[in-house]
């Protein structure tokens, strides 16, 4: 198996099947890729969007073409010198009644042999939380009947079309022993209940006979009431998930359980189809989702390292903080890359802006919410802990006053859960890795002692006490040893600081604080200023040293915008005041469509502010002339504007939607598409943020081809991606545009056609000459400071790679164009270092030979491209 060169990540359904994407191998061949990405591939929830709710882990989903489809996109890779990557969940499965497990825990309880898969809580009933109302008020309402289930010969009490099984020792509380009907099942010899009355059901006429009958007992409400009662489960309303729930979900999402594949047992059930696939050598690579949701990542890895050799390619899914390194214990080649989109802002973004943004955005917020960003961040998390994770705090506190009472720490429920709490709001990452066995390492000791002092400031004796207690339960291995309830703490508190951490960030805090959308990304920093080349630099540095093979993104399923959206968005920070004045501008043009809500305005101030950003980022390059393209964006702007409002939390939520009020936002929104006034004068200001957005595009494109790690493009993003945050972001790829053009002209109206060349041609060098790119990272130095360009060498003085791109160009590009103006970058020259010099180079966008000495004017470089690779010749 070959290691990728470089990824293409194609999102298998949404039209996108086997067949389509065999079409597609062609192209991807043409463009340079070397590893097919694929989404997901087992067999989803019927209608599934994305395949994260796997109903089956062993079956390739047949709505994609099945395996036989499958194998045959490998072989058309594999045919062409290429190789397929497979994302796989291994943290959770759909909690749905087609997943066959799943049914098996539903219909048997704990009896089930299926009933370890999950991580459920047996000491209670399982929940179901899938009623829209409570249980009384649903059955008050007619909406639950019993039924034979449409798919099995079994009982079932169904919620509209949705049929629960019934456990079968209490078929006695429905049929009648008179009637013949007799239960003859088990757990081992029918596990998703398929034949419980198969036979009684035989006989003429008594499948109509029961139909009746239960007809009949569908409105004796006290006897489905008792019906109920007696199964292993219980059904309740939704919203009761995030206050009580029997079992561990993803994040919020109560229709995904967590898998325990911390077992060996559920590991291997769980990956057979993926190992299989792995030794036919079907699959060459695995992307691993949600790692840190795994009770013990580093062991699944280890595990799942032995079990498919040494070569497979393996890179995870882990949300690495500013300055946190990569776990070197675990044994796989990299992340899949948002540590590298973070970088990207501090080589994009203006390192001087000065907070000018934050500071005009600041009192444009709700009173309550003008504090800091960092005091911001943690009311963002208490907030999830005490809103959307309450049932979760509940359990480990339970656990926590156990292991307090079994060593007489005077301790009580309240002050514990305030412990826990207080040290998941400071922990500054997603979650440590302390186990049972190995215990914290230093890294994750210095985190939780920094998490503990920043805990205990401000709080009561008690609380102070407990968070010391907590502190031992993490740390101590002698505390810990001694107490039976410890490595589940451990786990369950580890497991939930990860959710915390990415609902009170990605999907609170990044909708609140809108100062400058462009640093709001997974991975991304927001509250501290960006750092420039240097900071960039010395990231690539560490990643070459200890991250070379992980993944460069640029874009993602799970961005927030698209990635030349973000690039247009960093060059708001180089003329902040410009941006400033023109949004005050159109605040008092767009007066007259704000409508009032209750005792506010809607939209508000700052949610104005966020619309006009998010508006920047996505206008169509040729404007609001082009009225199909704003006919689009006026369509796509709606479930943005949903979205963005309920993930804040602040005017409108997901549990509890203000409806009215979403509705006079997205008015709002529709009214600027009819405000030519308006129209007119955005087109204007956006024109030169445009311009300088588009050679940023690029030049952010020629690093990630360059720069440390594997380039991975995510489908589409190759001829531009100005999307908004999903569902925008995974729309259907548009096959038809996908050829790779004659080098076109560098400029807006080509822009589309330029970038996709360019990648080709990039990724053409790079696989023609990969030594340069497997080398050290070298940055070059620009002469008097200049923050103008960004320069880097790749290699050694034998075989060398020098990347050149412009930085900061608002208001120096050409019109119409993608080259500065002339004489921009004339007085800038770049060092060669010593044993690089007087060495002829060959710039591999327009096939110029140079020999510089000691140092090269960027202007030289670059020649009449907006961007420049020059390899040793």
């Amino acid at each position: 198996m070959t290691s990728p060169r470089s990824t293409y990540r194609l999102q298998f359904r949404n039209g996108m099947d086997f067949g389509k994407a065999c079409r597609l191998v062609p192209y991807l061949k043409r463009l340079g890729i070397s590893h097919l990405y694929a989404s997901p591939l087992m067999t989803a929830v019927s209608g599934s969007t994305h395949g994260y709710d796997v109903t089956r882990t062993n079956e390739v989903d047949p709505a994609l073409g099945g395996r036989e489809g499958l194998v045959r996109l490998a072989a058309e890779l594999h045919a062409e010198g290429m190789g397929l990557l497979l994302d796989i969940v291994p943290n959770h499965m759909a909690a749905s009644l087609e997943n066959p497990w799943w049914y098996s825990i539903v219909l048997w309880g704990a009896e089930s042999p299926f009933s370890g898969h999950f991580d459920i809580d047996w000491s209670q009933k399982l929940t179901l939380p899938f009623l829209g109302k409570s249980f009384e008020e649903e059955l008050a309402a007619g909406s639950l009947r019993l039924a034979l289930d449409p798919q099995r010969d079994a009982l079932a009490l169904c919620y509209h079309d949705t049929c629960y099984p019934l456990h079968p020792g209490t078929y006695r509380l429905v049929l009648d022993a008179g009637d013949g009907f007799t239960v003859k099942a088990s757990p081992k010899e029918d596990p998703d209940g398929r034949a419980i009355l198969s036979q009684a059901l035989a006989a003429s006429g008594a499948r109509a006979a029961l139909e009746r009958r239960l007809a009949e007992l569908s409105a004796d409400l006290a006897a489905i009431t008792a019906l109920h009662a007696a199964q292993p489960w219980r059904l309740t309303d939704w919203k009761t998930a995030s206050r009580h729930l029997s079992y561990r979900r993803f994040f919020e999402i109560a229709g995904l359980v967590g898998l325990r594949v911390e077992d060996p047992k559920v590991f291997d059930d769980s990956h057979r189809l993926v190992l299989d696939l792995v030794r036919d050598g079907i699959v060459d690579g695995l992307r691993i989702d949600h790692v840190d949701g795994l009770a013990d990542p580093k062991a699944y890895l280890e595990r799942l390292r032995a079990a498919v050799g040494p070569d497979v390619h393996i890179v995870v899914e882990k949300i690495l903080e500013k300055e946190e390194p990569f776990r070197t214990d675990w044994r796989v080649e990299g992340a899949t890359g948002y540590e590298f989109i973070a970088s990207l802002a501090d080589a994009f973004a203006d390192e001087k802006e000065g907070g000018r943004l934050a500071a005009a955005f600041r009192p444009l917020k709700s009173e309550e919410h003008r504090g800091s960003y960092e005091e911001a961040r943690r009311a963002s998390k208490r907030q999830m802990l005490s809103d959307n994770f309450e049932g979760e705090v509940h359990r480990i506190t339970r656990l926590a006053k156990s292991m307090a009472d079994e060593t007489n720490a005077d301790l009580s429920r309240p002050a514990l859960a305030e412990a826990i709490c207080g040290m998941i709001v400071a922990l500054p990452v997603y979650r440590t890795y302390t186990t049972a066995t190995a215990g914290a390492d230093e890294h994750d000791r210095q985190l939780l002692a920094a998490a503990r002092q920043q805990a205990q400031a401000d709080v009561r004796p008690e609380v102070r006490e407990a968070i010391d207690f907590i502190w031992e339960l993490l740390v101590d291995d002698r505390t810990c040893g001694t107490l039976t309830g410890c490595p589940e703490f451990r786990v369950r508190f580890q497991q939930l600081s990860g959710p915390i951490m990415a609902k009170a960030l990605e999907d609170t805090l990044f909708y609140r604080e809108n100062a400058f959308i462009a640093l709001n990304e997974v991975g991304g920093d927001p509250g501290r200023p960006t750092g420039g080349p240097a900071a960039f630099h010395a990231a690539m540095e560490t990643r070459e040293k200890t991250l070379p093979p992980g993944l460069s993104a640029t874009a993602t399923h799970d961005t927030k915008r698209g990635e030349d959206a973000r690039a247009r968005l960093y060059t708001l920070g180089e003329a902040p005041d410009l941006w400033i004045a023109a949004t005050l501008r159109w605040t008092a043009l767009n007066a007259h469509l704000r409508r009032q809500h209750a005792e506010r305005i809607a939209p508000e101030p700052d949610v104005e502010w966020l619309i006009y950003q998010s508006l920047a980022g996505a206008w169509p390059l040729e404007g609001h002339g082009d009225a199909p393209a704003m006919a689009a964006l006026k369509t796509r702007m709606r479930p943005y504007v949903e979205k963005a409002l309920r993930e804040a939390k602040l005017g409108s939520n997901w549990n509890l939607p203000d409806i009215d009020y979403e509705e006079k936002v997205a008015g709002f929104v529709d009214g600027l598409f009819g405000h030519n006034v308006f129209l007119e004068d955005f087109a204007a200001t956006l024109s030169p943020f445009i311009d300088a957005g588009l050679v940023n595009s690029l030049a952010q494109t020629l690093v990630k081809l360059t720069a440390p790690g594997i380039p991975d493009i995510y489908q589409g993003s190759e001829r531009g991606d100005f999307s908004l945050v999903d569902p925008d972001n995974r729309r259907p790829l548009e096959m038809e545009s996908l050829d790779i053009p004659q080098k076109p002209t560098a400029s807006r109206l080509h822009f589309a056609d330029y970038k996709q060349w360019l990648v080709a041609t990039v990724l053409d060098a790079r696989n023609r000459h990969p030594a340069p790119f497997d080398g050290p990272y070298l940055p070059l130095a620009l002469s008097d400071g200049s923050r103008q360009a960004l320069a880097f060498l790749r290699g050694t003085p034998q075989a060398f790679a020098i990347t050149v791109v412009p930085r900061l160009v608002f208001g120096k590009v050409a019109p119409d164009g993608l080259q500065l103006l002339e004489g921009t970058l004339d007085d800038i020259r770049l060092a060669l270092p010593a044993g690089f010099e007087a060495r002829k180079l060959r710039s591999i966008l327009d096939g110029r030979t140079l020999t510089p000495g000691a140092t090269l004017t960027v202007a030289d470089a670059l020649g009449e491209e907006p961007v420049a690779l020059l390899l040793s010749v």
